[in-house]
């Protein structure tokens, strides 16, 4: 059987728990061969609980069996590394709904996790050919198979007969599954990223001898670091590179080699990483450019780069990057091209961008920040942001976050990532909204089809600090990893200058804090003068802003002693304007240089009051509970479903949503179309009188003046039918519906599938200003109740809700109870790929919908987080 047979989204790439990788497809006919080399490799012990008994080998009608299968009845996944078969599971469907389960794993891969991720992977498989549960036999001393189905999270049921376990799995995806997933899946991407950060020895490939080359600098900057291992240079004829042995290739080093940077002609790449994998290789940094970024034939280079290093275990950082650094005092490794690394601090720095990365590390030294770890990723085609933020996570030398995004790869796990590592350690993201519309050849697929807006919103939704610059993101930084969180808005101000204390007041009025009177000491102040004003301010606010800019030299180094002396252990946090100066100065650090509560400087106070400004947003969020997505009642997902299935017709569908809005126990008020004046009496007589007349078309009855309020009588219904008739033309589809019986405020709910992010839910009000300036906000589906209560709030217009203006506050909870349903609706069925509220009149008891339209689609495949752990495609 040929592969087309299988979706495509059945092969994928996947990280092993060791951190190695390894690739999973099914199996093929011409597989015989393997099947028999990987057979033949099988201790007699495995052989025999896959069999139960003795089976030297597999007959030639055996191999025929196990390699043609029909992709729907009978499934075999196998996990190759490099050219050889490592692992092989399978099922064959005994009825409907069930299957029987059965893998085998060579013994030299047996603990590096390759059964449990072919089982997720067979698991979504069965799923999608109808199969819910999975059975097998399992002989009682075979205690590793069992422990694979037990802890795959799935409901489980065993029982012993006739000296056998039969075990049963419901493959129904439950919490505890997902949690056993994504908590797999982290340990094995941070266990990759750590072998790439704390290699035992590195090889530079190209290391030349002449000066100013790029293999050259990056052997000489790993040298200059002191770098814990040995340093290996690779060159064809030299003997030595600056001053070390050189070696004429990877497999001709005397030792073994973890880490391996590639400095060599693009074209020479590809062969270099096979021998790199000969060695054992565990990970590469190719710093070398020519891929990606150059177009097709480079597109094509890089894509051949990553699938080959990942056939063979290997993950890759770069092309076309910067390279790597840590700064713990057991690696301290500087596998980059950039001579200045900060010294050791509390931050990890990820930058996409390679030319940007060296300023970007004189900036952070030049501030006397400090950083835990740095990669940068260049065209990012393999290793990206998401495998960084699960190493951090764990990291305890790591208590920032700062990424520099020009593109999101999987922003859907993106912002799964960031929303749970956020409630322990801040992210701090420059993400420029030009990216999004042209992103350098080499990188990931920009974000398309959301505005810019969008993106910002799902960053708050995360808990994601998002700021415009770098400038910024280093200001926010040096607070948070040096200072406490505040617990609230209120900032005391103490300062040595009138002027510049009500340029921080006018300030934090900006911002949405509340600044206290300032405490002005005068410009003699000195460091009496200045600890006993902050002991003063300290206890009744939640951060203090310290400006010392005397006009003449003063003691300075007095001064600060006093401010560390009186802010120690007090929980707030104290930033200042301390002589103009910017970041961690000297007389303002604490020991181990810089260490916790140093007190950051900013060249004037406007600055720091807006990096405040982002830890109390900040810390409000995570105070906030971390809501979870709940169930609505009244919720009848497998009718939607059919609806659905029923409905899809082509590329795309629209459709009347009332139908499908109704299985999420939400009604669409109902509204007849009509063709004349006196079908359209008729109708409000059915309807129930007073009526509206509108324009039937979504696109018409946005435009105003489509629409005939407050019709009470068949003559204003006939003269309305008479207008709308003249102003769109005869053929306009016009429709009567039932008039609200309240005041109420219209509102607009969406729904997008797009491609990157998945189902998102967009709010906003239905005013036509509001909808010409977007006021919009946007969450991720599925929504959590405080996830649906925040896009209530969040457009500008939200107090025209909430009360303000005069206006009587409505039915907000019955809006969150809405948003809610329609994320349920959005999550569940992945072929709506667009959904149309409008408008949503918010009264003071309901909210209700009064035009639902929904475009279907078949998607695809899975969504781009969705199902088992896999490795992003080329590029990730």
């Amino acid at each position: 059987m040929e592969a087309a047979q299988y979706p495509a989204h059945w092969e994928a790439d996947v990280v092993l728990s060791d951190g190695g990788t390894a690739h999973v497809r099914p199996i093929h006919p011409a597989d015989a061969d393997l099947l028999r080399a990987f057979y033949s490799r099988l201790s007699e012990e495995s052989i025999y609980f896959r069999f139960f008994g003795p089976r030297p080998r597999l007959s030639d009608r055996e191999i025929a069996w196990f390699t043609n299968v029909d992709y729907t009845d009978r499934v075999a996944l196998i996990a190759t590394i490099g050219t050889e078969m490592v692992a092989v599971i399978r099922y064959d469907r005994i009825d409907p709904a069930e299957a029987e389960v059965a893998f085998l794993v060579e013994d030299a891969h047996q603990g590096r996790g390759v059964a449990s991720v072919l089982l997720e992977h067979l698991a979504a498989t069965a799923l999608e050919r109808g199969i819910s549960r999975f059975v097998a036999d399992v002989l009682p001393a075979n205690q590793k198979m069992m422990a694979v189905l037990k802890q795959a999270g799935y409901t489980a049921q065993s029982r012993f007969a006739d000296g056998v376990v039969r075990m049963t799995l419901d493959l129904t995806p439950t919490e505890t599954s997902q949690e056993v997933t994504a908590a797999r899946e982290h340990r094995a991407e941070a266990r990759s990223i750590e072998r790439l950060l704390s290699p035992g020895s590195v090889a530079v490939v190209g290391a030349g001898r002449e000066p100013g080359g790029v293999g050259q600098t990056v052997l000489r900057n790993l040298l200059a670091a002191d770098f814990a291992g040995p340093v290996y240079p690779v060159h064809r004829e030299a003997r030595a590179v600056a001053g070390v042995r050189a070696y004429p290739s990877v497999t001709a080093i005397d030792g073994e080699v973890d880490l391996a940077v590639l400095a060599v002609p693009a074209d020479g790449v590809i062969e270099l990483v096979k021998e790199c994998a000969e060695k054992g290789v565990r990970g590469l940094i190719v710093v070398s450019s020519g891929f990606g970024e150059t177009g097709p034939e480079g597109r094509a280079r890089q894509d051949e780069l990553v699938r080959i290093a990942r056939a063979y275990g290997l993950r890759v950082v770069g092309p076309n990057c910067l390279g790597v650094a840590n700064t713990d005092p057991a690696v301290r490794l500087n596998a980059t091209l950039a001579a200045t690394v900060p010294g050791r601090g509390r931050v990890g720095f990820f930058s996409q961008s390679g030319a940007l990365g060296t300023a970007l590390l004189q900036r952070v030294a030049q501030r006397g920040m400090g950083i835990s770890s740095f990669v940068s990723a260049g065209n990012r085609a393999d290793v990206s942001g998401n495998d960084l933020l699960q190493y951090w996570e764990e990291d305890p030398a790591t208590d920032v976050i700062l990424l520099y995004l020009e593109s999101l790869g999987n922003p859907r796990k993106f912002a799964r990532l960031t929303r749970r590592i956020s409630r322990r350690k801040p992210i701090v993201v420059v993400k420029s909204g030009g990216a999004t519309q042209n992103v350098p050849t080499g990188h990931a697929a920009p974000v398309l089809g959301l505005p810019d807006t969008a993106l910002s919103s799902l960053f708050e939704q995360a808990g994601v600090i998002r700021v415009d610059d770098l400038v910024q993101q280093f200001d926010v930084a040096q607070l948070l990893a040096h200072q406490p969180l505040p617990a609230g808005p209120r900032v005391g101000l103490v300062s040595n200058s009138d002027a510049m204390a009500l340029l921080a007041a006018d300030a934090c009025v900006r911002a949405g804090l509340e600044p206290r009177p300032p405490v002005n000491l005068g410009a003699a102040a000195g460091a009496a003068e200045f600890g006993g004003a902050l002991a003063s301010v300290l206890p009744d606010v939640d951060a203090v802003v310290v400006i010392y800019m005397p006009p003449i030299p003063g003691p300075a180094a007095e001064v600060a002693a006093e401010l560390l002396r009186v802010s120690r252990d007090q929980g707030k946090p104290v930033l200042a304007t301390f002589e103009g100066r910017t970041g961690m100065p000297p007389e303002l650090r604490t020991d181990p240089v810089p260490g916790w509560g140093s007190i950051p400087s900013y060249p004037a106070p406007e600055e720091a009051v807006r990096a405040l400004s982002h830890a109390v947003r900040y810390a409000r969020w995570r105070e906030r509970p971390a809501g979870v997505p709940e169930e609505p009642d009244g919720v009848d997902t497998a009718a939607a479903r059919r609806l659905v299935r029923a409905g899809l017709r082509g590329e795309a569908a629209e459709t009347d949503a009332a139908g499908l809005l109704a299985c999420y126990g939400v009604r669409v008020w109902p509204a007849e179309r009509v063709d004349s004046a006196e079908h359209a009496v008729a109708a409000a007589e059915r309807l129930g009188w007073p009526v509206a007349l509108k324009a039937a078309d979504p696109e018409a009855a946005k435009r105003a003046g489509t629409v005939r309020l407050g019709l009470t009588g068949p003559d204003g219904v006939r003269e309305a039918f008479e207008g709308l008739s003249r102003q769109l033309g005869p053929d306009a589809a016009l429709a009567v519906q039932r008039m609200v019986p309240q005041p109420a405020v219209p509102t607009v709910i969406g729904v997008v599938e797009d491609a990157a992010f998945g189902a998102v839910v967009s709010f906003g009000l239905g005013e036509v200003t509001a909808r010409l300036l977007r006021d919009e906000a946007y969450g991720l589906a599925p929504l959590s109740r405080e996830d649906a209560a925040d896009l209530v709030r969040a457009p500008r217009t939200a107090p025209l809700l909430l009360g303000g203006y005069g206006y009587p506050p409505v039915a907000v909870e019955a809006l969150t109870d809405l948003l809610v349903r329609v994320g349920r609706l959005a999550d569940d069925l992945p072929e709506v790929v667009r959904l149309d509220l409008d408008p949503v009149l918010v009264g003071e008891s309901e909210a209700i919908v009064l035009g639902a339209r929904a475009v279907l689609r078949e998607p695809p495949g899975p969504r781009i987080d969705g199902g088992p752990r896999r490795l992003g495609g080329f590029p990730a």
